[in-house]
């Protein structure tokens, strides 16, 4: 559905992602795991055209992104669907509103088919008789769960999910991981989930991609991630903070930046 060649992007001197082919399959759920930092989040709104690639080309089927009009680029998100790290909410509206919003915005439905929908992408998450509520009276699991509902509002082809557990319980991470599953499945609707989540990225995924340092390492089923022998794989998988992957990504001197030695970098405030 989705193909990527040759994609980077830079920020200043800093690739987060760099010279990466990517392919989403039609219908299956692609999870991009990888630590903070790692170009997880940035190779997503490549994806979802929400960001212009430094080099390479977005192919959304036989249209290229990169190079569409604006009004062309705003139907096609039409049948995307996004949930976003942090929810992202409207703070204004209510439950209902915030769910209806899309519909609203790109549809001409009367008002009492826009409920009717409303109603059931809020039963299919478990929040229908809470329309009323404020998104300040949610839970973080509850914020998510209207948030995937709003990212299902338009029965979209894809869906885009930035870090869906992040910040929740077990019980909550639960619930959302096996929400995109089951939906996924259900609507044969493609799904993209990043993710730092092992467990949950492994549980629900069709095809895995694994990255660092803005670049993909390792690529497959569930099963062969598992299987791998490579020690960057091995060591994201496990938790373990010594390994291949260090946890600092500095590339100066510790020594020379306390002392402003000449020919350091010094970030300014």
């Amino acid at each position: 559905m989705i193909r990527g060649e040759n994609l980077s992007k830079r920020y200043g001197d800093v690739d987060a992602v760099a010279s990466t082919d990517i392919h989403i399959k039609t219908g299956a759920i692609t999870a991009i795991m990888g630590g903070s930092g790692s170009g997880k989040t940035t190779l997503l709104r490549l994806l979802s055209g929400l960001e212009i690639p430094t080099t390479g080309h977005v192919w959304y089927g036989d249209e290229d992104l990169c190079d569409m009009p604006d009004k062309r680029l705003y139907e096609v998100r039409e049948s995307m669907g996004m949930l976003f790290q942090y929810s992202a909410l409207l703070n204004s509206l209510n439950v209902y509103d915030n769910v209806a919003f899309p519909l609203h915005e790109h549809t001409d439905l009367d008002e009492d088919v826009i409920r009717t929908m409303v109603a059931m992408k809020l039963e299919q998450v478990g929040l229908r008789g809470f329309e009323n509520l404020m998104p300040s009276e949610l839970s973080g699991g509850m914020a998510k769960r209207v948030a995937f509902a709003r990212a299902m509002a338009m029965d979209p082809r894809i869906v885009f999910f930035d870090e869906p557990t992040s910040g929740l319980d077990p019980i909550s991470a639960g619930v959302i991981s096996t929400l995109i599953h089951d939906t996924s499945k259900m609507n044969r609707m493609t799904s993209v989930v990043v993710t730092h989540d092992v467990s949950a990225g492994l549980a629900i995924a069709d095809h895995v991609i694994l990255m660092w340092q803005g670049r993909i390492i390792a690529k497959g089923p569930p099963d062969s991630i598992r299987e791998s022998t490579d020690e960057r794989v091995c060591q994201f998988l496990e938790g373990r903070p010594d390994g291949p992957i260090p946890f600092s990504r500095s590339t100066t001197s510790y020594i020379d930046d306390l002392t402003h030695r000449p020919g350091t970098v010094r970030l300014e405030s």
